[in-house]
């Protein structure tokens, strides 16, 4: 049985131990990391999960931005990085997270969602897709059909050329 509680209650030294053991110590150089720089997580949008009593997976969400060349400049909400401890990897952890999110984003989101991962999990299962994401320029590599959005509220990503850069307030 996973428990979600909202990730505010989590030590962060915690978070960045649990962040470690899924992702490495090498996971700073990885260009998501690059838009979370110096923004706080979303705390509505930012969740922990405990299995009898112990943390094994996080999930946040992070304030971005689309700046485009057309002058349609809109706020986009990050999810990442989803991260689940090795030794609980398959019990659903990270997908009962990832519900979690989606459910509290049809309340309390103010603009489209957008993640860096696997099109065929996170498309199949949460209706995230790489179609607005080709004419995005990232702050550093990335592989283009893992970059993904997904609408919201009526939020729609943008679907135009455009620079993703670090933070801006999204409610």
């Amino acid at each position: 049985m996973v428990e979600i509680k909202p990730l505010s209650c989590i030590e962060p030294i915690e978070i960045e131990a649990l962040l470690d053991a899924a992702f490495g110590g090498d996971r700073f150089q990885r260009t998501a990391y690059r838009l979370r720089e110096g923004a706080m997580a979303i705390g509505d949008l930012s969740f922990a999960a405990f299995c009898n009593g112990r943390l094994v997976g996080t999930l946040q969400s992070w304030p971005i931005m689309h700046i485009a060349e057309n002058g349609e400049n809109r706020p986009l909400i990050m999810v990442g990085p989803v991260a689940v401890m090795p030794d609980a990897q398959g019990m659903g952890v990270g997908r009962t997270l990832m519900c979690s999110l989606l459910s509290a984003a049809e309340s309390a989101a103010d603009a489209a969602l957008m993640m860096i991962g696997d099109p065929d999990y996170y498309g199949r299962f949460f209706g995230f897709t790489a179609d607005a994401t080709a004419e995005w320029v990232m702050p550093g590599p990335v592989e283009r059909h893992r970059l993904l959005a997904r609408p919201v509220n009526g939020h729609l990503p943008p679907a135009v050329v455009g620079r993703i850069v670090p933070g801006c307030a999204v409610p």
